[in-house]
């Protein structure tokens, strides 16, 4: 590209300091900001516009329009001019509406999503209102405004609705050096239901110079297991069943197993 030196802009001593006070304020909307260092850089006859228009980061043609607005409106070219049209206005139930839609469970509303996202709900709300130009950023504004964040979201936990019996199970766990001794052995057992059994249909490529571990996103499905894991607290032994349904059917022959004790009976220990 030819190095083309912009057209003079002259400025005078007030234009300039006002344009530095634009340039330099870290709340100036960048985009006049911008505007405000093409003029103070073209201001200098030595200034080159593919140089200029790398530093600014625009195109040459943005640098040729800034100065030529300058030339036809002075320092109002630096902010932007009325529109030319009426912006259109939402009518008082509409963000209400936008609202409540954000709210909605997408299941309900039988969407292939697992959250709102400002284009999808505004493609969603210019159908339902018909509104054809609504865009996401309106209905941004309005969840901004209304403090509702759509595309969020975080595990929560209830609290334990029987306090006596998790004080009890942690009692256990908290007087674990005083009770192994062989007479007393402490059991914990736990089942994941309803676990996908899957299988790769490649073999995990190791990692070697140059190049990371791969694994195959291709799988096969082996149905769902039922794990019973039983945990002997005194000395880390974990045992393991895999049951073909979560039920009591399949549960109670296994019972037996699940409470043998390695060492004898175990002592109930006294909670009170």
């Amino acid at each position: 590209m030819r190095r083309l030196a912009p057209r003079p802009v002259t400025l005078s001593r007030a234009e300039r300091r006002e344009l530095d006070d634009l340039a330099d304020d870290g709340h100036t909307d960048q985009r006049f900001a911008r505007r405000a260092r093409i003029l103070l850089a073209v201001s200098d006859p030595e200034t080159m516009v593919s140089v200029l228009a790398t530093q600014v980061d625009c195109t040459p043609t943005g640098v040729w329009y800034a100065c030529r607005r300058f030339e036809g409106s002075g320092l109002e070219a630096v902010y932007n001019g009325e529109r030319s049209w009426r912006p259109r206005e939402l009518t008082a139930m509409e963000p209400v509406q936008i609202e409540q839609s954000a709210s909605c469970d997408l299941l309900g509303l039988s969407l292939e999503l697992t959250h709102w996202s400002t284009r999808s709900l505004a493609t969603i709300t210019r159908e339902r209102l018909h509104r054809p130009h609504l865009g996401h950023s309106t209905v941004s504004l309005i969840l901004r405004e209304a403090d509702l964040q759509a595309h969020r979201s975080r595990y929560w936990k209830t609290p334990a609705l029987n306090a006596e019996l998790a004080s009890r199970v942690l009692w256990c766990y908290e007087q674990m050096e005083r009770l192994y001794q062989p007479e007393a052995v402490i059991l914990s057992p736990d089942e994941k239901p309803n676990l996908q059994a899957t299988e790769r249909t490649r073999p995990t490529q190791r990692m070697r110079a140059g190049q990371t571990e791969r694994q195959g996103f291709e799988y096969l499905q082996h149905g769902t297991v039922n794990l019973v894991v039983e945990m002997t607290v005194n000395d880390g032994k974990i045992h393991g069943w895999c049951l073909d349904a979560n039920d009591s059917e399949h549960l109670c022959p296994i019972l037996a197993e699940l409470f043998v004790l390695p060492t004898g009976p175990a002592l109930a220990p006294d909670l009170e």
